[in-house]
């Protein structure tokens, strides 16, 4: 399994910009499908976003999409979530996670799909 590092939240005016990173080790990273989860306090983990290990899919939840764009680097083993237009309800506890399993099309939104996980990174969006 991969070792991962999520990164960039921070402390934000609605309207403003963040870009979350997710730096991985290993080397099979580039055959792992990405996705980035978020959790408000009181609330359930929720999907935010997903790439495919190609990178030539990806989905965004409703609350994001139009917002927020999802990419990654396999030569750097990154995954990066450039998020725009933030809103106060974006103020969460953001994590990365990825699955080398198969069936990333019907399987990317839960949250039990996916093997490894970041830490977590603080997106506070103030209003």
């Amino acid at each position: 399994q991969v070792q991962l590092i999520d990164s960039g939240g921070g402390l934000v005016q609605a309207g403003g910009s963040l870009r979350l990173s997710c730096a991985a080790s290993g080397r099979a990273f580039a055959t792992y499908a990405v996705g980035w989860f978020r959790q408000a306090p009181g609330k359930e983990r929720e999907f935010v976003a997903a790439i495919s290990w190609t990178g030539y899919s990806t989905n965004y939840a409703d609350s994001v999409k139009g917002r927020s764009t999802i990419s990654r680097d396999n030569a750097k083993n990154t995954v990066s979530l450039q998020m725009n237009s933030l809103k106060p309800e974006d103020t969460a506890v953001y994590y990365c996670a990825a699955s080398a399993s198969g069936g990333y099309s019907n399987s990317y939104y839960y949250p039990q799909w996916y093997t490894s996980w970041g830490q977590g990174t603080q997106v506070t969006v103030s209003s």
